[in-house]
C-alpha cells in the first residue's frame, strides 16, 4: 500500500498513513491487525461509513469530505459496531488506533493535506 504523510493546515505533520485504494484494501481495512503504531493511520478512499465487526481493537475515525475537510470525528469506536456513518458529506475516512492521534487538532472544517 502507498504511504503518505498527513499534514495540518499549518504544515505540521499529523500522521503517517497507508492508503487503501483498491476494493480489496478498502474492504479489509484494519481487519486482522492487532493495532497500529502511535501516529499511524489508514486512509480509506471512497468510504462514507465503516463497521468494526471482527476488529481486535478500538479505533478513532476522522471522516473527510471530497476536498479533505474534516466532516466528523468519532473517537474510541469499540469492536462490534455494525455501522458507523460519517454523514452526508463524508467521502473518505481516516482510521487509527484509539488514542493514537491528536483528535483535538482536527475539529470539523479543518482541511488536511496528504504529502
Amino acid at each position: 500500500m502507498e504511504v503518505r504523510e498527513i499534514r495540518l493546515p499549518d504544515g505540521n505533520r499529523w500522521a503517517t498513513c497507508q492508503i487503501a485504494r483498491t476494493l480489496w484494501q478498502r474492504m479489509r481495512g484494519l481487519l486482522g491487525r492487532d493495532g497500529l503504531p502511535h501516529g499511524h493511520a489508514l486512509w480509506i478512499q471512497r468510504c462514507g461509513s465503516v463497521h468494526t465487526v471482527g476488529m481486535r481493537f478500538a479505533i478513532d475515525l476522522v471522516f473527510l469530505s471530497r476536498d479533505n475537510a474534516v466532516v466528523r470525528v468519532i473517537p474510541d469506536v469499540r469492536p462490534g459496531h455494525p455501522f458507523v456513518w460519517g454523514g452526508w458529506k463524508a467521502a473518505t475516512v481516516i482510521e487509527s488506533a484509539a488514542g493514537g492521534l491528536d483528535l483535538a487538532s482536527v475539529p470539523p472544517g479543518t482541511r488536511l493535506s496528504f504529502v
